[in-house]
């Protein structure tokens, strides 16, 4: 802030004197003086009410942008721990499997044909519903994922638009808009 009120400082300074020159011999120097005297106050009060309302509009803005982040922060790391559980309820799963095939193995190596035939058939069925649970649990976690990413994203994308949007660029849209829609009504005359 210091540096805007300097650059005012000087910026009068270095104008003031070419702008009492330029008006040379048109008008009486006390009411130069007046109007110069009239811009400092007014410079000066520009100034003050700057140095104290844009400071803090600043630092709002800028904590409001580090908790935007921080919130950020907290729904990646949320959403990096679903993903970690569901890859720890994978890797569980491929271990069920694994000592089921090993408990199938060692009874139909001591049981007759038919036991081993009904096991292999046990088998297929666990193998293809572990496999069904596989694909659906990831299948599940892959569509949250995305859907938790689509969100934050378009809260995001919201914020980012509203922050943007000013009153002139609302304005802006909605004449747009009534000249599209007055264009058609132009063409069928």
């Amino acid at each position: 802030m210091r540096r805007w009120a300097t650059l005012l400082l000087f910026g009068l300074t270095v104008l003031a004197p070419a702008a009492l020159a330029q008006g040379e011999g048109l008008e009486d120097p006390s009411v130069q003086w007046w109007k110069l005297a009239n811009f400092v106050i007014l410079a000066g009060g520009l100034g003050y009410l700057a140095r104290k309302h844009v400071p803090p509009f600043f630092a709002a803005r800028s904590r409001k942008i580090r908790e935007d982040i921080i919130q950020a922060d907290e729904m990646r790391q949320q959403a990096d721990t679903r993903a970690r559980e569901v890859e720890r309820r994978l890797a569980n799963l491929e271990a069920e499997i694994a000592a089921l095939r090993a408990e199938s193995e060692s009874e139909s190596a001591s049981e007759t044909e038919r036991m081993r035939l009904s096991t292999e058939s046990e088998m297929a069925k666990i193998r293809i519903h572990a496999e069904h649970e596989i694909a659906a649990a990831g299948k599940a976690a892959r569509l949250e994922l995305k859907r938790y990413s689509a969100q934050l994203a378009v809260s995001l994308a919201e914020e980012k638009v509203r922050a943007r949007m000013t009153p002139d660029t609302q304005d802006q849209l909605v004449r747009g808009f009534v000249r599209e829609l007055d264009r058609p009504a132009i063409r069928t005359r």
